[in-house]
């Protein structure tokens, strides 16, 4: 049973409701704190690549070829293919001698208008490196180059990687998704009840308890609250949230309203899915959910706690509010 957690209002009257599942869960699995039933089946969606970029890396793939911080945000991003995110990853792929018609995820144009406009004159058309999974992508290929993997069908669900993925995450939680779906960008996407996927995302905050991969999930962490504009966007709800944190906590939204916050302090994680997959919503509720556990002054959540609706004059005319 799902949870109304967000309302939006017009005019002093209740316009929208949105309702959700959400958890706050601790890095042994247990559930702190839930909002509705967490048994729910979900696509974590594009909220997985924290766990993508370390099967990814879990082999020595950073170390070996010295990636900077912002090449590992940028793997773990869904970016708004701004100028920094298109030349760095445009510089990666010189390095493994690729061309982006390699990456699997499909053209795109930029997410924000100006950045529409300028590859519109430059371009006149969409391009497969402005997808906002494309550094996801190209990390995928740059292992595949290192390891002498086909790179062809690095997307398929049976390739040597994205096996390594389904095993990774059922030796972390010993759970193994029995349905796998395809993601926008092409990527396989495991079907998951949401309690177990933030157990998953709890595990990765709790460095100390992975073992030898324990110092990958910390540098992913690391470089990604450290680099929040490359692990999405200026305007991005995650990044803002990210940067909000100050290397507290890092958020990773995901497609159809699902959102993550890591949380290492606490060794634990929060997860939430509104079910209408309104995105502004998530970025609501998530913040809502992690304003009870007082890691940082409340006040600083206004802005999405309580978010302003416009008109097209620019007149505030309701909230988008957190009632969770």
């Amino acid at each position: 049973m799902s949870k109304k957690l967000v309302e939006v209002t017009r005019s002093d009257y209740e316009e929208s409701s949105h309702f959700g599942v959400g958890a706050l869960v601790n890095s042994n699995g247990k559930i702190i704190k839930q909002w509705g039933d967490t048994s729910l089946l979900i696509y974590p969606r594009s909220s997985l690549k924290p766990i993508q970029s370390l099967n990814l890396y879990k082999d020595g793939f950073l170390d070996k070829y010295k990636l900077s911080e912002k090449q590992i945000a940028i793997s773990t991003s869904s970016h708004f293919a701004d100028e920094i995110h298109v030349d760095l990853i445009e510089d990666w792929l010189k390095k493994i001698n690729l061309n982006e018609d390699k990456l699997a995820c499909g053209e795109d144009w930029p997410w924000t208008l100006n950045q529409k406009f300028r590859a519109k004159e430059t371009f006149n058309k969409k391009r497969r490196i402005f997808h906002n999974c494309s550094g996801k992508h190209c990390a995928h290929l740059a292992v595949c180059v290192d390891r002498g993997l086909e790179i062809e069908n690095y997307n398929s669900k049976n390739h040597t990687l994205q096996l390594e993925l389904f095993n990774l995450i059922e030796k972390l939680i010993n759970f193994k998704p029995a349905h796998i779906g395809i993601d926008g960008c092409t990527l396989p996407n495991p079907l998951i009840p949401l309690e177990k996927f933030a157990h998953l995302m709890a595990k990765f905050s709790d460095f100390s308890s992975l073992d030898n991969i324990g110092a990958i999930a910390e540098k992913i962490f690391r470089a990604c609250v450290n680099n929040p504009d490359y692990a999405g966007g200026e305007e991005s709800d995650n990044t803002k949230l990210t940067k909000l944190f100050k290397g507290k906590a890092f958020f990773k939204n995901g497609a159809e309203g699902v959102f993550v916050a890591i949380i290492p302090d606490i060794k634990s994680s929060i997860v939430v899915k509104i079910l209408d997959g309104n995105p502004v919503a998530s970025s609501t509720a998530i913040a809502g959910m992690i304003s009870e556990l007082n890691i940082i002054d409340k006040s600083l959540l206004t802005d999405f706690l309580n978010k302003p609706v416009y008109n097209s004059t620019n007149t505030q005319i309701g909230n988008v509010k957190w009632i969770g």
